[in-house]
């Protein structure tokens, strides 16, 4: 039973009455809503700024390649005729054809590479495996342009070792090792297949062990095992990583642009041109990059989600 004094709206121990207390509760409780509110606003604020200042101009870059004008700041109405000029010139379809060979060495030799290097860690002991998986985080977060003057200076340096050597052995028929798309894939593969080996192996931590020691307790052999069991569990990561490998060797520029040589890619092109003067074109161009990388990695998404899916079914049935 309550005391008088709470009954009657004394006052309590802290020398304020009740009811004097209640009310100062309500009011820092909606003091503090309001500021919660405020900070939720803030936020939303701040963080379509951001997102305007990234997007805005990748935005005005794809209404521009539409312009029919002939200048890049003057949208006078709507054409594709920037597209069509683009496509015809042959030195950007000579780059096209470097970017996409590139590309693909580069998105086979990391999925192959990055694939044995997950499939190995999984077998070390579990100190090496940390310094490893720490070596390959620090291969992802290394910058670009890090990757490309080490790689020049240390090809530069191996080129300059061994093409007296290949004329002494091989006299005035010897190739002469130098920069060029082969260098540029070397490059893309050393990095790509980091990325491809942090998808396999996150792929694994999830992938149903009982399937693989069932396969052992019926004698398979440990390829059969690998092609029956292991591999379609992580053939979903394994495209995803071979699709994002892809994706970077084609947009990357710094690193091409230490390691390419006389051969240029169609970001290397795309510099070359603004260096020239902008043009509408330009904007056709980086439209349809764009376009292929927004693909690519949603592709890789979808293709990824998908794997883990399935895997969750089957580790429940």
């Amino acid at each position: 039973m309550a005391s008088p004094a709470h009954a009657s709206g004394g006052p309590r121990r802290d020398g304020l009455p009740a009811s004097e207390t209640g009310g100062t509760d309500i009011r820092a409780g909606r003091r503090a809503a309001r500021l919660e509110r405020i900070g939720e606003r803030t936020a939303w604020i701040y963080t379509g700024l951001v997102f305007g200042f990234l997007f805005l101009p990748i935005l005005i870059v794809v209404i521009y390649s539409f312009n029919a004008g002939r200048h890049v700041t003057e949208l006078t109405g709507f054409s594709t005729q920037w597209y069509t000029i683009a496509w015809s010139d042959r030195f950007l379809m000579n780059a096209l054809r470097n970017s996409l060979t590139i590309a693909t060495t580069t998105a086979v030799l990391a999925t192959v590479m990055g694939t044995a290097s997950a499939l190995a860690m999984d077998r070390l002991s579990p100190r090496l495996r940390w310094l490893m998986e720490l070596l390959t985080y620090v291969a992802i977060i290394v910058p670009g342009i890090v990757i490309g003057i080490a790689t020049l200076i240390f090809l530069v340096t191996a080129f300059d070792w061994l093409n007296p050597w290949l004329a002494y052995l091989a006299g005035v028929d010897a190739p002469h090792l130098g920069l060029g798309a082969a260098s540029v894939v070397a490059a893309h593969t050393l990095f790509t297949m980091a990325i491809v080996n942090v998808l396999v192996r996150t792929r694994m931590r999830g992938m149903d062990r009982n399937l693989v020691e069932a396969s052992e307790d019926l004698f398979a052999t440990p390829w059969r095992t690998f092609v029956q069991v292991t591999f379609p569990q992580l053939l979903p990561a394994i495209m995803a990583g071979a699709l994002l490998a892809f994706t970077f060797s084609f947009d990357d520029f710094i690193i091409a642009f230490f390691t390419s040589g006389q051969d240029q890619t169609v970001p290397i092109y795309l510099f070359a041109s603004i260096r020239r003067g902008v043009n509408p074109s330009v904007n056709a161009i980086a439209t349809v990059l764009l376009g292929v990388t927004i693909m690519a990695i949603v592709l890789a998404g979808l293709v990824y989600r998908r794997g883990q899916r399935r895997g969750g079914a089957g580790a429940q049935g």
